[in-house]
């Protein structure tokens, strides 16, 4: 089996982070995180609901549709808690608030993005994971530029009803893999990708980052593991053009 390449070991991430969740919509945004997810279908969270982002429940393979998922059905889902998204993110700060919408003062911003679409409700609703093509400075700021997804701190200050099924289970980039499992629910390294350092990963964060001494890297695909993602799931290589070597 040829050398791993960066792109594999961020699907390798993004498949972990619905490990353990069950029976849920997995809503991934970007080509690696759509990997990640058909790889944790075919592995190790077989109960895993796939979408094709419209209308459709899809299966692990290539073109299988499993059922109709009409988008009121979609919605019940997402407000029930039963939906793990995984977004994308323009900015993103220590505690996890996200920023899609603009650049600059959004009374007259500098740039103008998505807007804030459905991210309080993804983050106040179900669990909610990052994915960071571009691990960078512009992206991973002390304070976001206007508040789409919710982070901890405004969780908590929002009190119960904002809090009770709010929850990040991780921000995955192409240097490392990040958490809150802090005392401050504060972001910190929880695995670096093989061939990064925790200088790196320092030098393009723009704001001051727990990275434990004796932090691991992230695992390692299994064979079989690469097989079903260069073969079976992403044989055009998609994930290459996502995260170049």
């Amino acid at each position: 089996m040829s050398t791993v390449t960066r792109a594999e070991y961020c699907v390798v991430a993004c498949a972990e982070a619905w490990r353990g969740d069950g029976e849920v919509l997995a809503a991934p945004m970007g080509a690696v995180p759509r990997a990640g997810a058909q790889l944790a279908r075919l592995t190790f969270a077989p109960d895993l609901l796939l979408t094709d982002g419209e209308a459709l429940l899809l299966g692990a393979g290539p073109g299988v549709v499993e059922g109709w998922l009409p988008y009121r059905q979609h919605l019940a889902l997402v407000t029930a808690g039963k939906r793990h998204v995984m977004m994308g993110a323009s900015q993103l700060d220590r505690h996890g608030n996200q920023n899609i919408s603009c650049i600059g003062d959004w009374k007259r911003p500098r740039r103008q993005l998505l807007g804030v679409r459905g991210a309080p409700v993804n983050t106040l609703n179900n669990p909610t994971s990052y994915w960071v093509p571009r691990h960078s400075r512009r992206v991973f700021v002390e304070r976001v530029d206007m508040v789409c997804g919710v982070g901890y701190d405004r969780a908590a200050a929002a009190g119960p009803s904002a809090t009770r099924f709010h929850r990040i289970p991780c921000v995955v980039t192409d240097l490392a893999v990040l958490d809150f499992a802090t005392p401050d629910r504060t972001m910190r390294v929880r695995s670096l990708h093989p061939g990064v350092s925790a200088g790196q990963v320092r030098e393009a964060t723009g704001f001051p980052l727990d990275i434990a001494d004796d932090v691991p890297y992230t695992r390692e695909p299994t064979a079989a593991e690469l097989r079903l993602i260069r073969e079976v799931i992403d044989p055009e290589g998609l994930r290459e053009r996502e995260v170049p070597a």
